[in-house]
């Protein structure tokens, strides 16, 4: 396996391309604060090249979604559109109607189930779990959910986990997300099933916006798949036949960056070798 090139911006590629499919947390914002370089270089590559499709692991719908990118002051121009691991979960949740589901995961989270027929009990009597992540992830670890997660398991039931991302940046903090809780009831033999990254599913959803946007089919050696997460991003993109470009300063950060805060190419190639990820490009932080 090939090291990634380390390029400098986005612009050293972009010809090379026609649409992009661009993660959220980690390279666009870290929940807290936008990062002004990588939202100019998107609406760059928007004007000059085409479609930049944001395909998150966000457990709720798009629509929910945009509010949250417009107060973290993300331009409207430097997107067309944004696709979720909610907006392709929610045909999962659908299918098992009426349920009962024991929720698991914090209020926000409940349009993710808004019109789609679900009747929700605790773990003892629930056909399903739904898991969009920790109740209150400031303060709660998988572990915290073991005791009630394990009889689950040993019924066979199925969660049905809306966010794939085991942790994600929220700030300079990395907090549990539902992949973390997934993760643990599989351990536990527990049956999981996933519609987002790095599952086929958000990649449809999200080639297919882009195509509606530039009007054509894509070709996709001609789509960058741009993202943080190697068990995520880089994941999906090898599954689906896309390019990466690997943004190293998201929840690797620690692991990759020197003090000055460069990517250290060393580390970079040790750690896909380590880890099994695979990306074309590579890069601290987006921009053009």
């Amino acid at each position: 396996m090939s090291p990634p090139r380390l390029i400098a911006g986005l612009a050293e590629i972009a010809g090379d391309y026609d649409a992009l499919l661009c993660d959220v947390w980690g390279v666009v914002h870290n929940g807290r604060e936008r990062f002004a370089e990588a939202c100019a270089a998107l609406a760059r590559f928007r004007g000059e090249r085409g479609p930049v499709i944001l395909i998150s692991n966000a457990p709720r719908p798009g629509d929910d979604v945009l509010p949250q990118l417009a107060a973290l002051g993300v331009p409207a121009e430097t997107f067309d559109a944004l696709v979720t691991s909610g907006d392709a979960t929610r045909t999962l949740l659908a299918e098992r109607a009426p349920g009962p589901a024991w929720a698991i995961g914090p209020a926000r989270d409940a349009p993710l189930y808004e019109g789609l027929g679900l009747a929700f009990t605790g773990p003892e009597n629930a056909a399903f779990i739904a898991c969009t992540g920790p109740e209150d992830d400031t303060r709660e670890t998988p572990d915290d959910y073991r005791a009630r997660l394990a009889p689950c398991a040993a019924r066979g039931l199925v969660m049905i986990c809306a966010n794939p991302d085991r942790v994600v940046q929220r700030g300079a903090q990395l907090i549990y997300c539902g992949g973390a809780l997934a993760e643990l009831y599989e351990t536990l033999g527990g049956p999981v099933v996933m519609a987002g990254k790095p599952h086929a599913p958000i990649y449809e959803l999200a080639l297919a916006e882009a195509e509606a946007r530039r009007g054509r089919p894509l070709d996709r050696t001609r789509v960058l798949s741009i993202g943080d997460g190697v068990a995520t991003d880089l994941a999906g993109a090898a599954a689906e036949r896309l390019d990466a470009l690997f943004i190293a300063h998201g929840i690797h950060a620690s692991e990759l960056l020197g003090a000055n805060g460069a990517l250290e190419p060393t580390r970079l190639e040790a750690f896909l070798a380590r880890e099994g990820g695979r990306a074309r490009y590579a890069m601290a932080a987006l921009g053009w």
